[in-house]
């Protein structure tokens, strides 16, 4: 069977289990690069023909050009989900990706924003314009409360609960994080403005809670751009990667530091694995830690 039809079949069993675009994104154009790989190199683009050894040179061509082991074991993960499928569907007798190994990684350290470079951005958007206001909740949400550009931009007006926001994540997985009264604040103040905006205008996706200028749902692009420009207006660090998943780093940072459990931070942040969240407590400092070894002294607080 010729590669690029069975790929054309597996994202389409992709979709049918509502996986997320970025992640069906990823899937095609990981495998896609490997089939153009091997066509050049072996002249392979039958199914049937790729045995272990060819995907471990690719890796390894990977490796040459100097691709870090955490990017080659998402290429890993593509591969394994793709021949997964083609095991299911009886394409392959023998699963090469058997003979595959993940890179082993170093110690990820996790860099984010410090907490002056928080209240300089949260005090950013002083105005009263409905985008002001807007992009002043959008900077505090995913601040306080580690949402997902997605999952910022998915949220409906009825998602906003009395004490809590319900979010659904990847796999269509719900959780729910709790609305911190400065976060409510801005949340009634933003409503009230977003009503007087749309009032009359605009009759189309207004039931989600974040909207463009013209009315429509908001983009991950327009998010990116909103944490980019005011990070970049209140002087970042040129070091920190200025983006919604960094405001989702200093999001875990911060519980941790504040002395949240890991359990209860892998739930806030909707991972479905808590070695994922462990990361978050590998990146902190040896005198956080400390910090919060006090703190949470079991001597000390009886």
């Amino acid at each position: 069977m010729l590669l690029e039809d069975v790929l054309e079949e597996f994202i389409f069993d992709c979709k049918l289990r509502r996986l997320s675009e970025k992640t069906i994104k990823g899937y095609r154009n990981n495998n896609l690069r490997f089939f153009t790989f091997i066509k050049k190199e072996y002249d392979i683009d039958d199914l049937g023909k790729i045995q272990g050894n060819v995907i471990n040179a690719y890796i390894a061509y990977l490796t040459s050009i100097g691709r870090k082991p955490s990017y080659i074991n998402g290429i890993i993960k593509s591969f394994r989900a793709f021949y997964k499928y083609c095991e299911n569907e009886k394409y392959v007798s023998r699963n090469p990706m058997n003979k595959v190994n993940f890179q082993k990684q170093g110690k990820t350290l996790i860099k984010t924003f410090n907490d002056k470079e928080v209240r300089d951005m949260v005090r950013y958007y002083g105005s009263v314009r409905y985008l002001d206001i807007r992009d002043k909740l959008i900077m505090v949400m995913l601040l306080d409360t580690g949402i997902r550009n997605s999952e910022l931009c998915g949220l409906l007006i009825s998602d906003i609960r009395y004490d809590h926001i319900l979010i659904r994540g990847k796999g269509n997985k719900e959780r729910v994080v709790p609305i911190s009264p400065i976060l409510n604040k801005i949340l009634i103040k933003y409503k009230r403005v977003r009503n007087l905006y749309i009032k009359d205008k605009f009759a189309y996706q207004i039931e989600y809670l974040f909207l463009s200028q013209k009315g429509k749902k908001l983009t991950p692009e327009t998010v990116e751009r909103v944490v980019l420009e005011c990070a970049e207006a209140c002087k970042v660090r040129k070091t920190i990667r200025c983006s919604p998943h960094t405001c989702r780093h200093y999001f875990a940072q911060a519980q941790l530091k504040n002395g949240c459990d890991l359990y209860t931070l892998s739930r806030l942040l909707g991972h479905s694995n808590i070695n994922i969240t462990k990361i978050y407590l590998q990146s902190m400092d040896d005198e956080r830690v400390l910090d919060m070894g006090v703190k949470t002294s079991p001597l000390m607080n009886l």
